[in-house]
């Protein structure tokens, strides 16, 4: 038998055997596109958050379902786009490739690289739309996240799983402080997110500067959706860096996520909405804004042991206008956080660096989680510091005081001196405690403003020598101070 009468034999059998089955696809065609979204007809079976495949290779995501037609927001969209173009459904929600290999790299929503480097290895996919764990996975906060900003770690301490609004108007270091928190991760077992949305150009490159400058980019993921990008990228961010930091979460790592910021995604949504015409509430808004930003944020949290033990702290970044903190937004995000590090303009214009206002700062389980030593040592300085303020506003108008009180302004004055600190130098936990200390024995109190520095400088000189941990007795550290300071 020859060869071609081998394949005629074949091709007979395949033919004899064939089943005739019925293969039904749906199919849509684009009705209008425009400003980031798109109207699509047909698709009777897509539901929320399918992802759609176009004939010209644009991505989109059922955002909304009309009777006859189906709203969509772009992901990814060809110059080719335009009405009459087919639609497929991809049988898909919406995920992003998880892995280590995405630690140091800068990636957009969707998980394809920025910084002109190989796509990021990954071993497998998580979805961006996940509900937060339940209650009985999670377990207390009980472990300190350390800022390395003296005035934040030792009145408005934060555990890891702990959810703490940055909040202030622009120009006041709200990045900073998120920044500053991110570089002192450094060699402490924590991966961090850092979520940028909706920033120009310039900001975006100063950020992933600083934080490759400081060494931090090797155990950061930096995921972007710039001021360019569509609408569609823009909300989808900070979904898809929670859900890199919940992968290693799962996997009992501690994670730190930056959400930088809230309030432009916040009005991205408001946009898409409008442009889809959903009903507006207040501001504009739509009524279910609450919602978008409440599942995002109650996803961080501290697992026990049972479920691996990992953590996600979350730092989400929102702005006020003319320090109106009571705006519509704000507000929510501060009913949903566990407390809020707040910014004020006097504060910055007066020198106060970093700006933020104790009188409206809070952290409302960070100080079950802050070191006893350093709890002890704190005490009651938050309200003693809080008083201070009260009876600093009596002085303005010129009235004498007892000794007393001149005594308890005298040591507020040096306390805010104190905690006053540069961006970009982050302290460990060790001086923490050692300032305190020393600020409590009263090794301080002599000193000018001016002598301030090099006191401290001294002290963190004296940190880099000692053997002391933050377990040590108080009296063993009060004599390394005393040492330090050749008392």
């Amino acid at each position: 038998m020859s060869q071609n009468d081998s394949l005629l034999d074949k091709q007979a059998n395949w033919l004899a055997n064939y089943q005739l089955e019925l293969r039904i696809t749906e199919q849509g065609t684009v009705v209008s596109v425009g400003d980031g979204i798109s109207w699509i007809k047909g698709l009777p079976s897509a539901a929320i958050e399918d992802i759609l495949i176009f004939a010209d290779g644009t991505r989109g995501m059922v955002f909304d379902l009309n009777r006859d037609r189906i709203g969509a927001i772009l992901l990814y969209e060809t110059e080719a786009l335009t009405a009459g173009t087919t639609v497929h459904l991809s049988q898909h929600t919406l995920s992003i490739p998880v892995g280590n290999g995405f630690l140091g790299r800068i990636i957009d929503p969707l998980g394809l690289p920025l910084d002109g480097l190989a796509v990021p290895s990954s071993v497998g996919r998580e979805n961006l739309e996940k509900t937060s764990p339940a209650i009985i996975a999670r377990d207390f906060v009980h472990k300190p996240l350390y800022t390395g900003i003296k005035i934040i770690d030792t009145l408005i301490p934060i555990g890891k799983g702990q959810r703490q609004l940055i909040v202030g108007d622009e120009g006041l270091g709200r990045s900073s402080i998120a920044i500053d928190t991110v570089i002192n991760q450094k060699d402490k077992n924590v991966l961090c997110i850092y979520v940028l949305i909706g920033q120009k150009r310039s900001a975006v490159v100063s950020t992933l500067e600083t934080l490759k400058i400081h060494g931090a980019l090797d155990y950061t993921v930096c995921v972007v959706a710039e001021a360019s990008a569509l609408p569609g990228l823009q909300y989808i961010a900070p979904f898809a860096g929670c859900a890199l930091a919940e992968y290693w979460m799962a996997q009992g790592r501690d994670t730190l996520i930056v959400y930088d910021d809230l309030s432009t995604h916040a009005r991205t949504y408001r946009e898409l909405s409008l442009l889809l015409r959903r009903p507006p509430g207040r501001e504009a808004y739509p009524g279910d804004i609450f919602f978008v930003h409440s599942r995002l944020l109650e996803r961080s949290t501290c697992l026990n042991a049972e479920n691996g033990g990992g953590s996600m702290t979350a730092l989400p970044i929102i702005e006020t206008k003319q320090g109106e903190i009571s705006a519509y937004i704000p507000t929510n995000l501060i009913s949903i956080t566990d407390g809020q590090i707040y910014l004020d303009n006097d504060l910055f214009v007066s020198g106060f660096r970093p700006a933020i206002d104790i009188t409206r700062s809070v952290s409302r389980i960070g100080g079950k989680a802050q070191h006893t030593s350093i709890r002890d040592q704190a005490g009651q300085m938050k309200l003693d510091y809080l008083q201070f303020l009260e009876l600093e506003a009596f002085t303005r108008f010129g009235q004498r005081l007892e000794a007393s009180m001149e005594a308890r302004i005298k040591r507020g004055r040096l306390l805010r001196e104190l905690l006053k600190q540069e961006r970009l130098v982050p302290h460990s936990a060790l001086f923490q405690l050692a300032w305190l200390i020393a600020f409590n024995a009263g090794l301080f109190n002599q000193a000018s403003a001016k002598d301030l520095a090099p006191l401290l400088l001294q002290l963190e000189l004296g940190i880099k020598t000692t053997t002391l941990t933050l377990d040590s007795r108080s009296d063993q550290w009060q004599q390394a101070i005393n040492l330090w300071f050749k008392i």
